[in-house]
């Protein structure tokens, strides 16, 4: 008895995009965009990354312009190479600029200010700024005339 093997089905080709059913190919520009700007936030070039991490320049230029999709292991080597945590890799602006903005106001002074803040006029949010400077550089006085 002969088994006979079903033709396969033709398919589509993949992205190149795809690494997974749930990638986007927004998801994957804007991860290459952010290891872009942390690459050149370090003065590094694509060739140093590349070095750092121990692969080819082309491979660091692919991730950076949507080409490619690094692996688990290339996205440990590229945070080591870049001094950052993956997580640092994977934020979109406005998820760090939110991170950010927990963390200040983690702060109970900041929060105390962010929560007058709106309530002050132009004037008064210059005069609270410069009394801050001039405190923080410790050439703040206290000069009331009444």
């Amino acid at each position: 008895m002969t088994i006979v093997e079903p033709e396969p089905l033709p398919c589509a080709r993949p992205e190149p995009f795809a690494a997974s059913p749930h990638t986007s190919p927004e998801v994957v520009k804007q991860l290459g965009a952010r290891i872009r700007e942390l690459r050149k936030q370090r003065s590094l070039s694509q060739r140093g990354l590349a070095s750092l991490m121990g692969v080819p320049r082309t491979y660091i230029s692919k991730i950076e312009t949507g080409r490619a999709v690094p692996s688990l292991a290339s996205m440990e080597r590229l945070a080591a190479a870049l001094r950052v945590r993956i997580t640092a890799l994977l934020l979109d602006s406005s998820a760090r600029r939110a991170a950010h903005l927990s963390a200040l106001l983690a702060d109970p002074f900041l929060a105390e200010i962010a929560t007058v803040l709106p309530r002050m006029d132009a004037l008064a949010r210059v005069l609270m700024l410069r009394a801050a400077r001039e405190s923080a550089e410790g050439t703040w006085r206290c000069t009331v005339d009444l």
